[in-house]
């Protein structure tokens, strides 16, 4: 993210810094609960009002803030989105023990499927992509936002790196894992994601279990025929 002008601070810096206020300077853990409070008032608002509809104002009323202050952490609307944007995408992080993934590669894929299907359709996850369809037109910046944060490009090479080793063990012959990759990322998230949004009847746990299994398993015979 691109260090903002006024002090080459990024927006999640700017949530830990202190403002002064009439009991003196607050500490760092105090500041950071007060930003914390704001990025929360204002992902509530953009979730349920979208961006355009979300103001200044509005975030700085729920947060129980003067605008000064909002202005002391954010410069502006746009910098509290990717304050907001940068909460939702750190939760949708592989955890550790996904990242040590280690067994037959069809059960490390399906286990990784999982993980991917429930960080997809966590709500908020659901919400950010309702609102990126909704206001992407009138707002094209938000869409390169999230983007920026490269989330589905993590995602992407950590799942090439996985076909990549099994490329080298003899167990695949696929000349472009990455475009591979792409794919099976694609095929995992799309159906689920667009009924979890409304466009059919959300999946049950058990649908989605099967889905993980259903779709690692499509790839897995793709590959293993894989012709250029």
């Amino acid at each position: 993210m691109t260090p903002s002008a006024r002090g080459g601070s990024t927006p999640r810096t700017r949530i830990a810094k202190a403002v002064p206020g009439r009991g003196g300077r607050p500490s760092r853990q105090q500041a950071v609960r007060l930003g914390e409070r704001i990025v929360d008032a204002a992902t509530h608002l953009f979730m349920a009002h979208g961006y355009g509809a979300t103001s200044i104002e509005a975030v700085a009323r729920r947060a129980r803030i003067s605008k000064r202050t909002f202005y002391h952490r954010f410069d502006d609307k746009p910098a509290l989105f990717v304050a907001v944007v940068h909460r939702i995408i750190d939760r949708l992080r592989s955890p550790a023990d996904v990242e040590r993934l280690v067994g037959d590669l069809q059960e490390v894929l399906q286990r990784l499927a999982r993980f991917i299907l429930r960080a997809a359709l966590l709500p908020e996850a659901v919400a950010l992509n309702r609102m990126l369809v909704a206001e992407s037109a009138r707002f094209p910046k938000l869409a390169a936002v999230v983007t920026e944060r490269g989330v589905t490009d993590e995602a992407i090479r950590f799942i090439a790196g996985i076909l990549e080793r099994e490329i080298r063990a003899g167990n695949l012959a696929l000349d472009n894992p990455t475009f591979a990759a792409q794919q099976l990322l694609y095929m995992i998230i799309a159906l689920p994601q667009r009924r979890s949004m409304g466009f059919g009847a959300p999946m049950t746990p058990a649908e989605l279990d099967a889905w993980a299994r259903d779709v690692v398993n499509l790839f897995l015979n793709g590959c293993r025929g894989w012709v250029r």
